[in-house]
C-alpha cells in the first residue's frame, strides 16, 4: 500500500518514471487501462492506447489528446502473440525508440463455476487473456525497455491470485500466474534501472464483471461489490504509478485486499475453511444460457 511518507517521497524524486514518459497501455478502451492512460499523458508522457475494441482505444486517445496530451490508438488482442509483437512495431515507430512504461492491463473476468463445471472452452478463453496476454507482454516489451535503460514494466493482477477464491478457478490461476512472472521479471531486472510492479487490487468500479464470462449470481455479487467497497480506477492507477516511481513490486491499493493478504499468509488452514463456508452460504446459480452466446469486449 502506498502510503503518505510515500507520497512525499514521490514527489522528492526527480528522475520519475512516470513523469514525461513513452508509454504503451493494453486495455486501454475503459477502467484501469483508460486510467492509467489519462494519468500517463496528464504527468506529460506520450502514451499508446491499445485495445481489442479500436473505438474504445480512439475514444481514450481522444480524450487525451483533447486535454492537450500525446496519444494515438492502436488495436491489438493481446492473446495473440503476432498482434503484441505489432504494438511493438507502433511503439517503437511512434516514439523513435524503446519505450520507457509499459502497462500490461488488458484482461476478463469470469467466474461463478467450480472446477469439474467450467469448461475448457472459458479455461483457455480466459488464461489466453489473462495470463499469457501479460506473457506476451512482457517477453515482448521486455527487452526494449532493458535496452533503455530505465523505465518500468506493470503489470495488472488482481487480489484473485492470492485469495483463490472458490468457484473463480480460471481467474485466480491466470491472476497468481501473472504474480509469479512479476515477481521473476523484477529480480531479473534487478540493477538495470527498470521497475517492475503488480497490481493487485480487490473490486475497482469498471466494467470486467458485465463484460466477462460470469454467472448472473456472481456477477451480481461483483457489481454489488463493486458499487458498496470499489475504489476509483484513477486512484488505483495513481497509487500504481507512484509506486512503481519508488521502484516497489506490490500494490495492494485497498484495507481489504491487504487483510486478505495476511490472513492467507499466515493463517491459511482457517482462511480456506472459512472461504469454503461462504460459498457454501451462497445461493446456487440458477440454469443460464451459455457464456459463449455473446463473446464479450477484452477489456478492463
Amino acid at each position: 500500500m502506498v502510503t503518505p511518507v510515500d507520497s512525499l517521497l514521490v514527489n522528492l524524486v526527480r528522475a520519475r518514471r512516470s513523469h514525461g514518459a513513452d508509454a504503451v497501455v493494453t486495455g486501454a478502451g475503459s477502467g484501469i487501462g483508460r486510467a492509467f492512460a489519462v494519468e500517463l499523458a496528464a504527468r506529460g508522457g506520450h502514451v499508446v492506447c491499445a485495445d481489442i475494441d479500436p473505438d474504445r482505444a480512439a475514444e481514450t486517445a481522444g480524450m487525451i489528446t483533447a486535454a492537450g496530451g500525446r496519444a494515438v490508438a492502436q488495436f491489438c488482442d493481446v492473446s495473440v502473440l503476432d498482434d503484441v509483437v505489432k504494438l511493438a512495431d507502433v511503439v517503437v515507430h511512434e516514439f523513435g525508440g524503446p519505450p520507457t512504461l509499459v502497462v500490461n492491463n488488458a484482461g476478463v473476468g469470469i467466474g461463478g463455476r467450480p472446477v469439474g463445471e467450467v469448461g475448457m472452452d472459458d479455461w483457455n478463453w480466459a488464461l489466453g487473456i489473462n495470463l499469457w496476454g501479460v506473457i506476451h507482454g512482457c517477453e515482448t516489451f521486455a527487452p526494449l525497455v532493458r535496452s533503455a535503460g530505465k523505465g518500468g514494466i506493470i503489470n495488472v493482477a488482481s487480489a484473485a491470485g492470492f485469495a483463490a477464491a472458490p468457484t473463480m478457478g480460471p481467474y485466480n490461476v491466470g491472476k497468481a500466474g501473472v504474480m509469479s512472472l512479476s515477481e521473476t521479471l523484477s529480480a531479473e531486472m534487478s540493477g538495470t534501472g527498470v521497475a517492475v510492479t503488480v497490481l493487485c487490487p480487490t473490486f475497482v468500479k469498471t466494467n470486467v464483471a458485465r463484460d466477462g464470462r460470469i454467472t448472473d449470481t456472481g456477477r451480481g455479487l461483483a457489481d454489488w461489490l463493486m458499487e458498496k467497497t470499489g475504489h476509483s480506477p484513477k486512484s488505483v492507477a495513481a497509487a500504481t504509478l507512484d509506486a512503481n516511481d519508488l521502484g516497489r513490486l506490490y500494490v495492494v491499493p485497498q484495507i481489504d485486499a491487504t487483510l486478505v493478504w495476511h490472513l492467507k499468509r499466515h493463517l491459511p488452514a482457517p482462511y480456506t475453511w472459512g472461504a469454503g463456508l461462504l460459498n457454501r452460504l451462497l445461493p446456487e446459480e440458477q440454469p443460464a444460457a451459455s457464456a459463449d452466446a455473446v463473446e464479450p469486449v477484452r477489456t478492463r
